[in-house]
């Protein structure tokens, strides 16, 4: 009788053992899941407080590159319209006075005359300036081949393309946007990539437009912080995200450039 109770009460030990076992089995699982969870929590957290920094960046880029073409814009007025209105002005009032001599009156007219054509002259660059004549009238594919040919000719770069854009595909403002992004492109080739030769693509397939641009200049090393901060790039990266478009770079230092966009 005694053995029969000392088998039971084994059972039971090893019984209460196991859920014992199983319940530790259970919290170990629970916090397991908790801390696994956290953690994956923390990641996602971490990820969008990434990419909220990553979009201030774009903004502050986007108001710092606006900032810069409205400074640029009323210092081209106040250099070159100003300064000639004033001086038309001026040789106005002489002529208004009327105690000018035969030749000084001829004089003063011609340097009306001459200012006034120097000042249309400001006003159209201004003008090109904003908004090149060529986009308007025939489009972002004219725009950019004229670009290109204009950069080959002065022999600082040269350039071949193959582009495929439909016309109109975008609208006026985005083709002005996208207008932009190649012409910074070559200007960071030109200045600091010191290359020589680029090549501008362009194709349109189901209805998505991809560009890539490339050159054989020195490159750069993409996890240096001043190349990613670089206001040329960040002017680059903020009309991309204007565009609503995702870029991939593919560069290292004296390995030449390339940038493939789609939009």
């Amino acid at each position: 009788m005694e053995e029969l109770f000392a088998k039971e009460d084994q059972v039971i030990i090893i019984i209460v053992i196991g859920v014992c076992v199983l319940l530790l089995m259970a919290v170990g699982l629970l916090l397991f899941f908790f801390f696994s969870r956290k953690k994956i929590v923390q990641k996602e957290l971490e990820k969008k407080t990434i990419e909220i920094n990553h979009q201030k960046e774009i903004i502050q880029s986007i108001i710092i590159t606006q900032e810069k073409e409205r400074t640029r814009i009323a210092q081209d007025l106040h250099d070159d319209i100003s300064s000639k209105l004033n001086v038309i002005n001026l040789n106005a009032n002489l002529l208004k006075d009327g105690e000018l001599t035969s030749d000084e009156y001829l004089k003063v007219n011609d340097s009306i005359l001459q200012t006034t054509s120097k000042t249309l002259e400001s006003a159209r660059k201004i003008a090109h300036n904003l908004l090149p004549p060529i986009l308007d009238k025939f489009g972002l594919k004219d725009a950019i081949e004229e670009l290109a040919d204009s950069f080959s000719n002065s022999r600082k770069i040269h350039i071949e393309y193959s582009i495929a854009y439909p016309k109109k595909h975008l609208s006026p403002q985005n083709e002005l946007h996208f207008f932009r992004i190649v012409q910074e492109l070559i200007n960071n080739s030109v200045r600091h990539g010191k290359a020589k030769n680029s090549q501008i693509k362009i194709t349109l397939e189901n209805n998505k437009l991809f560009f890539t641009y490339s050159d054989d200049g020195i490159g750069f090393d993409q996890e240096k912080i001043q190349h990613k901060k670089g206001l040329g790039m960040k002017n680059i990266e903020s009309r991309i995200a204007l565009l609503q478009g995702k870029y991939t770079i593919k560069t290292e230092e004296n390995k030449g450039f390339q940038i493939d966009i789609e939009i």
